[in-house]
């Protein structure tokens, strides 16, 4: 039984069940006032009733004393006795109405033998058989003679009894309207959890496994508190981080696929190319020495370019699973001095191009990796090669500031179209469509570049110059920050060659 009450109350709607939490303690709050308060009032009709007892017994006393009778000084349903005590034993004396004694006098007669041992006024409450509950007191009338005055209580039993009805009918009214309207006013107070339930259902029955879900709901119900308010808003941030998320899931989803489809697409060309060439071999025509060098030069060729694509991608999953493997490895070396030999084997491949590197007066030292960020550097002024016509300035800045360092590449090329730029670092993306893969490149360049700028702790940005340049701006820490990657220095491979 026990169980089953508890089932039902855990089963209960929150509201209704602290309403009658609030309805328990109130009826224990109503029950200490109703106890306390019957108390003190029957403490004090009692006090009253000693009281007039002991004003009455003072005039009955002055009676007995003058004139040897109690004629007048009575009051209804009391009773009255006067005991001889000279002797050192109560004697009762003649009542003088038959109405004065109770049939059952032995409580009077102990009231006496107790005033004549204690020498002073006695007070004693006495069930009178057949009359009820009595408020006896006994005291000295005058040297041997003990009057007992007996007062029926039953005025104060039915003031104490009308008292608790009157409490136990307002207490209750009170509880009923504490339990309806407390638990209206926590109905009300509670509407805001209930609209977060209905959100979190609304939430359930959409379907998250969409590359495309969000989650438009939100609890929008105001009130009930500071603190339901504070439960609202942290329930509305979950629900906002959580769309965020899968709106991060969403867009990497997509940039994965698009990953995997232009890279299964620039593996496919080469290992066309590859099929092709050697088909040629079954024909004797393609076994003459000439036509044979040409075709193995070719082969040559095409696995080379699958190579570099291989590494760059070896390269990006390995920046992106920093914390397993560590691609970096860091020493001292001057940015300004690593940068004039990128220019110089710039110059050297590309020589009618003109390229000017403007340096400050003093060496640039860093903390870095010199291979990977000689890589970014020959990247960028390939790029600028690649995108730009024959003949296009390039131009190299090395810049220092207080806790970091700048490289600038510009040139004066048709730049970048604003559609383009948002994605000029993402993985297979060219600018220009139609290019042919033997002169436009893999898509690789600028995304390898990010990734190592970024495992120094460090940036890279495009934008336009006040000149009219397009200039990629890579940006290093004087100690790299906590990018992923990083350790000591150790022997590292070159990078392959571009």
């Amino acid at each position: 039984m026990r169980g089953r009450l508890r089932r039902s109350f855990r089963d209960m709607r929150l509201g209704t069940r602290l309403a009658l939490g609030i309805g328990a303690l109130a009826l224990v709050v109503f029950a200490v006032v109703g106890t306390a308060l019957t108390t003190y009032m029957r403490d004090y009709l009692s006090a009253q009733l000693d009281d007039q007892l002991g004003l009455a017994q003072v005039a009955q006393s002055k009676s007995i004393a003058q004139h040897g009778t109690l004629q007048g000084k009575k009051y209804y349903h009391w009773y009255y006795a006067v005991y001889d005590v000279s002797q050192g034993t109560p004697v009762l004396r003649t009542p003088e109405e038959r109405g004065d004694l109770p049939s059952d006098i032995a409580p009077l007669t102990s009231v006496a033998r107790a005033q004549l041992a204690a020498g002073t006024e006695v007070l004693r409450t006495a069930d009178l058989t057949g009359k009820g509950e009595y408020r006896l007191r006994g005291c000295e009338v005058e040297p041997g003679v003990v009057l007992v005055s007996g007062a029926p209580t039953d005025s104060i039993d039915d003031t104490v009894r009308q008292l608790v009805t009157v409490q136990v009918v307002a207490f209750g009214l009170a509880l009923l309207a504490l339990v309806v309207f407390g638990r209206r006013l926590l109905r009300h107070g509670l509407e805001p959890l209930s609209d977060m339930a209905h959100t979190a259902h609304g939430i359930a029955s959409h379907d998250l496994t969409q590359a495309a879900a969000r989650l438009p709901l939100r609890a929008a119900r105001r009130g009930g508190g500071p603190e339901v308010e504070e439960l609202r808003t942290a329930f509305n941030t979950m629900l906002e981080h959580i769309d965020r998320s899968l709106a991060v899931r969403a867009e990497a989803e997509q940039r994965l696929r698009r990953f995997v489809a232009d890279a299964s697409h620039e593996l496919r060309t080469p290992l066309m190319s590859v099929r092709g060439y050697a088909d040629l071999f079954q024909y004797a025509a393609a076994n003459a020495p000439a036509e044979r060098d040409r075709h193995l030069a070719r082969l040559r060729a095409e696995a080379a370019r699958m190579g570099v694509l291989l590494d760059d991608l070896l390269l990006l999953a390995r920046l992106d699973a920093a914390e397993v493997e560590a691609p970096l490895r860091l020493e001292e070396t001057d940015l300004t001095e690593l940068v004039r030999e990128a220019a110089d084997a710039f110059r050297a491949a590309h020589a009618g191009r003109p390229l000017t590197v403007t340096t400050g007066p003093n060496p640039v030292p860093l903390r870095l990796d010199p291979v990977r960020v000689r890589q970014v550097v020959d990247n960028l002024l390939t790029n600028a090669a690649v995108h730009t016509p024959a003949g296009t300035p390039v131009s190299v800045t090395v810049g220092a500031a207080p806790g970091t360092a700048t490289v600038s590449v510009a040139d004066h090329g048709p730049g970048v179209p604003a559609a383009d730029r948002a994605r000029v670092f993402d993985r297979f993306y060219r600018v220009d469509k139609a290019r042919s893969r033997d002169h436009g490149g893999s898509g690789l360049g600028l995304s390898v570049a990010r990734a190592l700028v970024e495992a120094h702790g460090g940036t890279i940005e495009l934008a336009d110059g006040p000149d009219g340049t397009t200039a990629f701006t890579l940006t290093l820490p004087a100690r790299p920050g906590p990018g992923p990657g990083l350790t000591d220095p150790a022997p590292a491979p070159p990078p392959p060659r571009r």
